[in-house]
Formats: C-alpha cells, sequence, structure tokens
C-alpha cells in the first residue's frame, strides 16, 4: 500500500509498469495475468489490504476467480447465499460500490450479518469489469478496519479494474486465435488428403469438407480432426 506522499503519477507509472509486463501475455494463464493485476492493486490503493476478482453469469452466479486470501471465495459464498453484496451489486447495478464499515451497513442485511459474522473484512471498494457492453464480473478491494479508504481510491481502484479487464480480454482473445490457427492448420491437412485421395483441387476439397460437414451437422473443423486421426492416430 502506498504512503502519504505517494501520488496519483506515481499510481500511473506503476500500472504503466504492469502494462509492459503484461504485454503479450495472452502465453500466459489467464489466472496468472489477473493474479498480478490484484496483487499491484493491493500494493497501489491505499486501504487495500486483500483484492479478488470474481465472476458472475447472472446473481445466482458468482464465482472467485483470482484473490490474495481464500476469505474472498467465502465472502462470495455469502454473497450467492443471499443473492445481494457489494460484488453482484458492482457487476449489475453500479459501477463503483463502497462499503464503509460492515458492521454498520443496511443496504444488504442478511449479507453484511454472515459477512461480519465469517469474514475479518471491514472496508469494501468493488468495481464492475467489462470491456465495451460485456460484464465480466467485479474486481472488489478489502479491509480488515472500517472507514479504511480514501476518496481517491475510487479513482485508483478504477484505473486496475479497467486493466484488468482488458487484461482479461486480450488473453482470451489470444485463446481465441490460438484455437483459430490449429482448427485452420487440421483442415488443411483434411483438404490435402481429400485431394491426394480424390485427384480433385483445393476449392473441390474444401467444398467437399463443407457439405460433409453440413450433411453430418458436424462442425468443419471436428470433421476435419477426425479424417486426420483416422488416417493417422495421434500417438
Amino acid at each position: 500500500m502506498p504512503d502519504d506522499e505517494q501520488t496519483i503519477t506515481d499510481i500511473h507509472i506503476a500500472i504503466a509498469d504492469l502494462a509492459r509486463g503484461l504485454h503479450g501475455s495472452d502465453q500466459q494463464a489467464l489466472d496468472e495475468v489477473l493474479g498480478s493485476v490484484v496483487t499491484a492493486a493491493v500494493e497501489n490503493v491505499a486501504g487495500a489490504e486483500h483484492a479478488g476478482i470474481t465472476v458472475t453469469t447472472n446473481r445466482d452466479s458468482l464465482s472467485t476467480q483470482v484473490s490474495t486470501d481464500p476469505l474472498v471465495d467465502t465472502h462470495n459464498k455469502i454473497q450467492v447465499t443471499h443473492q445481494q453484496g457489494p460484488c453482484l451489486e458492482a457487476a449489475w447495478e453500479e459501477p463503483v460500490v463502497r462499503v464503509n464499515d460492515l458492521t454498520t451497513e443496511t443496504r444488504w442485511p442478511k449479507y453484511a450479518a454472515d459477512a461480519v459474522a465469517m469474514t475479518p473484512f471491514r472496508s469494501i471498494l468493488s468495481f464492475r469489469l467489462y470491456t465495451h457492453s460485456e460484464t465480466l464480473g467485479s474486481m472488489t478491494l478489502y479491509s480488515l478496519t472500517p472507514n479504511s479508504f480514501p476518496d481517491d481510491a475510487e479513482e485508483i481502484g478504477l484505473l486496475y479494474a479497467a486493466h484488468a479487464a482488458v487484461a482479461w480480454a486480450a488473453t482470451e482473445r489470444g485463446a481465441q486465435f490460438r484455437s483459430a490457427l490449429a482448427s485452420r492448420d487440421i483442415i488443411g491437412q483434411a483438404k490435402g488428403m481429400i485431394m491426394e485421395r480424390f485427384d480433385i483441387n483445393a476449392v473441390q476439397a474444401f467444398n467437399l469438407l463443407r457439405k460433409l460437414s453440413q450433411d453430418s451437422n458436424i462442425p468443419l473443423a471436428k470433421l476435419a480432426q477426425d479424417l486426420v486421426h483416422k488416417d493417422h492416430p495421434p500417438e
């Protein structure tokens, strides 16, 4: 966590350093990328002692993607049980949700009672994660002390939340790109086999593959993979 003399400029520099460290990180596991973001957030957001990123597809679902403490998962399970709490609120209602003192929180009474009893968290800042209009979930910062987060913690936390969303999207795009390359390669192999076997050109071979895919209701890449593996079984 930063001391009193650390400026917003210092925070921007720290985030820039993190961004450079994550450049080209699509080869890394998603958890490693997001773990770097939450660790940096704890180090640079005043008041933060723990952090986590959660994923939600609806109000009945909230899973912990990464966290700096196992109690973050406990906190998320409490929210799922009662279908209320700051992480769900940030994901679905408000882009930033602040809890200054969980012991006096009145917005979600059932959640608050269990969260106080089952976790040591007392101050919470939760930020919506999104890329364009797609909601991914929330990044949440935790403190064991009430009223721990100063006003500028929201501004700095938003920077880290935005970076987490971008890193997440970039990692997923990298995985999709590698999958597309693998599919293109296997389709090319299957096309070559058909050209050789039936003495036809590349266009005719691809059209035949596409027709077989449509007739059998099997995705083109899966059909190509089956044909290649049937002719050359993997070791």
